[in-house]
């Protein structure tokens, strides 16, 4: 978490109500973790995602399902994200998940992790996430025209 000490402010009531929504429709009958995960678009337009497990362990997470849907949609930019879990701890995302929020932020995009009513527990910057992150301009490429 960056410098300031001071503890993190709520976030808007109506987001903690559809991170809530979309935790409580994930399909985890195997891990019985179910998470949701909300994102914000450069645009400002919202796209929610649970997870999705399968019998073969092989399943989405729910930042992974939230970005398909976002990328679906046309947008390229994450401004922020939001992961709810189904407890009162820290539920980060995943590596992979954490390298796919990657290819869509940038210096200003926040990830923010609250707890399973909603109240924000951390708010993370991209470089603290995955410092030293890879990414499209490690392969010498521009990803805003992908």
């Amino acid at each position: 978490m960056s410098g300031d000490t001071s503890p993190p402010a709520e976030i808007p009531a109506e987001i903690a109500r559809e991170l809530v929504a979309v935790r409580d429709r994930a399909y985890a009958p195997y891990s019985h973790h179910p998470v949701g995960a909300l994102v914000i678009s450069e645009s400002g337009a919202r796209y929610v995602g649970a997870n999705v497990e399968v019998a073969h362990y092989k399943g989405l997470c729910a930042e992974a399902s939230a970005i398909a849907a976002m990328a679906s949609a046309g947008e390229r930019k994450l401004r922020e994200v939001y992961v709810i879990g189904p407890g009162q701890h820290l539920c980060t995302p995943c590596g992979d998940c954490r390298q796919r929020i990657r290819e869509f932020a940038d210096a200003a995009t926040r990830i923010m992790v609250v707890d399973a009513q909603g109240h924000l527990l951390r708010q993370y910057t991209m470089d603290e996430l995955l410092p030293d992150g890879f990414g499209p301009e490690n392969l010498g490429q521009d990803a805003s025209t992908g």
